[in-house]
């Protein structure tokens, strides 16, 4: 393998499982890259008073801080496979984590440690490219939010006015037939900012009330 491929190699390990020095560096990178489709996510979220919200993919946790801080008394969880981020996150929102009004959680969006219908909100931030089985994922999520429940993916689907066609298939023809089929409904998806030439889109449905 070249030195090329293999500092490639690392580099996407490191976006999808950040560990060590590096990771921590990449996750406070992140942050300050993605931070206006983070601002737009937490704001399509409509989040009402004392809402339980999910993160998936919290990464150092910035987007958790932003929630924790709005008027309305939410409690936030993170969950994320990377130790090195969740302890970054750690440290970004001690207060809140002290306050009980956080928590964050190492583990996989496949088998989330969590029980039914615990959340009334699940978000994820640029973290479902990385998901290994997304029907299983989204039934998870299906699984822990509340009747009525929201969820939002973000993604980026082009750059500098071209289009992604994979991700753009993946959407259409993968994403939303599965969360159909999970019986999500009011599935929409949402035209985000174009943030550093990337066009930010959002996948939303809510969880039927009724069985």
């Amino acid at each position: 393998m070249s030195v090329k491929a293999k500092f490639q190699n690392l580099m996407d390990t490191q976006y999808s499982r950040p560990a060590g020095v590096l990771g921590w560096f990449i996750g406070e990178k992140m942050i300050r890259q993605h931070k206006p489709e983070t601002l737009w996510t937490i704001e399509q979220l409509k989040l009402e008073d004392s809402e339980q919200v999910l993160e998936i993919g919290c990464g150092a946790g910035y987007a958790m801080k932003q929630i924790a801080s709005l008027n309305g008394s939410h409690n936030v969880t993170g969950l994320d496979l990377s130790e090195t981020l969740l302890q970054s996150a750690a440290v970004r929102n001690k207060k809140a984590i002290r306050q009980k009004q956080m928590s964050l959680v190492h583990g996989r969006v496949e088998e989330m440690p969590f029980p039914d219908e615990k959340f009334t909100a699940v978000f994820s931030i640029h973290s479902v490219y990385f998901w290994e089985d997304l029907f299983k994922s989204l039934k998870e999520i299906e699984r822990v939010l509340t009747p009525g429940g929201t969820v939002l993916i973000t993604l980026c689907d082009g750059k500098d006015g071209e289009d992604w066609d994979t991700i753009k298939k993946m959407i259409r023809s993968e994403l939303l037939p599965m969360m159909e089929q999970l019986k999500f409904m009011d599935l929409r998806v949402l035209e985000g900012p174009v943030s550093r030439g990337y066009h930010t889109v959002a996948v939303v449905g809510v969880k039927s009330s009724s069985r």
